[in-house]
């Protein structure tokens, strides 16, 4: 199977992703993830101030088949959450690195993306 895995992007093994721009952070799942999950019915993440840590929890996303734990793959305070997951959940079925992005987070460290792995060693992760 084949799967939508952007170049630019970088991912943790647990199959969140992570897109800088500037001193920001854009966080979702990957396209894989939202596959192996099946119909995602719910999401819950931090709200817009709180602080996330790298490799920490930062919320949970259930689908028809489990609930999973989201892990951050940065360290910073949330500046935006994709709300319209709340309603629509299924967004990050459709549009794993569009529509279905779920946080935005202003970065303490951005060097912390450079220990996430790049589009290549995520595809050889999960091939």
């Amino acid at each position: 199977m084949s799967f939508e895995i952007p170049d630019e992007l970088r991912y943790m093994e647990s199959h969140e992703w992570a897109d800088r721009e500037d001193g920001t952070a854009r966080i979702g799942i990957s396209d894989f993830a939202q596959d192996e999950l099946g119909d995602i019915v719910f999401v819950e993440f931090p709200e817009e101030g709180e602080e996330i840590t790298h490799d920490e929890e930062f919320g949970v996303v259930e689908s028809i088949k489990a609930v999973s734990d989201l892990y951050s793959p940065v360290s910073g305070t949330v500046t935006a959450t994709n709300d319209a997951l709340l309603d629509a959940p299924e967004l990050v079925n459709d549009d794993p690195y569009g529509e279905g992005w779920m946080l935005e987070v202003d970065l303490d460290d951005a060097d912390e993306l450079d220990d996430l792995l790049d589009a290549d060693a995520y595809r050889d992760q999960i091939e």
